[in-house]
């Protein structure tokens, strides 16, 4: 037991002496996109379940995100309209 008592005795002399030793965290820059960002605005819709949830199955399939999705969708229906009309 006063072994013990010597050895805890010891090891909080020790931690008071020696300075602890801190990792140094590197920081790293996020890559930024170089392309130009376009200005953004929020759109809220309601849609049918059923459809949603076919756009987040397609969104996992294909490792997309529903903001992404949504563009391309629109994107290709107004570039559909705008064919037939001229």
């Amino acid at each position: 037991m006063t072994d013990y008592k010597d050895k805890l005795g010891g090891l909080a002399d020790k931690l008071k002496k020696e300075t602890p030793k801190t990792p140094i965290q590197e920081v790293q820059p996020i890559r930024q996109n170089t392309g130009v960002k376009e200005e953004e605005a929020q759109l809220n819709v309601w849609i049918p379940k059923a459809l949603l949830k076919r756009v987040k199955t397609y969104g996992v399939e294909f490792d997309a995100s529903l903001k992404d999705i949504s563009i391309e969708a629109l994107k290709f229906f107004l570039d559909a309209k705008q064919k037939k009309s001229t």
